[in-house]
């Protein structure tokens, strides 16, 4: 066996399933057998536009699968192993990563974007990037151990206690795991904004204590009814648009912790009203950005699979449905249908 089938990018919408050699493994690597991955809201963009780094890329960095093969100076992993996948290939070197902050790594590679990814039958990885789950965990729900670790991240960036009223900014996938991990940390409640409502409606089928669609009449009301008025002492802007990013300083609490963790694609300003509000109400502002700590990859990973074994996590409901990698295309044409695809799309090999 030498080959396998890979969903190649070639250009801006140019997918192709093709035959492509199985990547050699250096001594340090391990060969995983992909068994689902995911399509991340960032991937979006590389295939529908132009943010993909370089062509040819077969892309994928949301993966679970088994080992297949290990090099000779592997010792944690075993071939049969059931591994989730981690991208981020720090340089383990620069200043950034010898701080243990290797998100910010200034000599980063990363799985599925800059190199070959998941979206293919095999992927080499360096040991150090395989995390083991037990077999009651299934490959659906680890492969979404990545997303998830970029919620809690966020959480724990902003010294996150509970006790709180929080508000969530956007009910994608980030968001909705970012719900959860709020719940399980300790929220007092929970409040998820969205102008979809089916998005909504899965907001509360994961445990939202309250929806608000703003574009409806009376949501200003509401959330100042469900905060006394006060606002949210935690604010979480998972949708990256400039519409979110200025609500995120409306709705804060004075004093309140704000975390941006959407990703924005395109220029926007504030007014000075607007931006006014930081200083009046004192609160924290900062970005999130991967999910990585030290020791790598970061207690994130482990504390998803804690959580997921428990049934305190909820991934299953979050997943719209599962395609074969050989119908990749069918998943993009759902994803230019503004509503068609209702949550996460996963691919398999079969």
């Amino acid at each position: 066996m030498n080959s396998m089938k890979a969903a190649v990018l070639y250009a801006k919408n140019d997918i192709r399933i093709e035959e492509t050699a199985i990547p050699p493994l250096h001594s340090h690597e391990i060969l995983v057998k992909v068994m689902a991955t995911g399509i991340c809201g960032s991937d979006l963009p590389r295939v529908m536009g132009d943010a993909a780094h370089h062509y040819p890329i077969v892309l994928g960095h949301e993966f679970s699968g088994i080992v297949e093969a290990v090099g000779d100076g592997v010792t944690r992993i075993k071939t049969g192993d059931r591994v989730a996948g981690i991208p981020l290939k720090p340089c383990f070197a620069c200043h950034d990563c010898r701080s243990g902050n290797f998100a910010q790594c200034q000599h980063y590679s990363f799985i599925g974007s800059r190199i070959n990814g998941s979206w293919a039958e095999y992927v080499a990885i360096p040991e150090i990037n395989a995390i083991p789950f037990d077999a009651n965990i299934s490959f659906e729900e680890a492969a979404l151990v990545e997303p998830s670790t970029v919620a809690l991240h966020a959480l724990k960036l902003i010294q996150f206690q509970g006790g709180e009223h929080v508000a969530v900014l956007g009910g994608g996938n980030i968001g909705l795991l970012a719900l959860q991990w709020s719940h399980i940390l300790g929220a007092k409640t929970v409040t998820v904004f969205d102008i979809d409502d089916a998005r909504l409606e899965k907001a509360k089928l994961l445990g939202a204590d309250y929806t608000v669609n703003p574009n409806k009449a009376g949501a200003d009301d509401l959330w100042r009814q469900i905060t006394s008025g006060k606002g949210f002492g935690v604010v979480l802007e998972a949708a990256g648009s400039d519409v979110t990013i200025k609500q995120s300083f409306e709705l804060a609490a004075s004093k309140a912790k704000v975390c941006l963790i959407g990703t924005p694609s395109r220029d926007f300003s504030f007014s000075h009203k607007q931006f006014e509000l930081m200083n009046r109400k004192e609160f924290t502002l900062t970005g999130s950005w991967m999910s990585y700590g030290s020791p790598f990859p970061g207690h994130e990973w482990a504390l998803s699979l804690h959580f997921l074994k428990q049934k305190r996590l909820n991934f299953l409901d979050m997943i719209d449905r599962s395609l074969a990698l050989a119908d990749i295309n069918e998943a993009f044409d759902l994803y230019r249908k503004p509503g068609a695809a209702k949550g996460k799309i996963l691919l398999y090999n079969s």
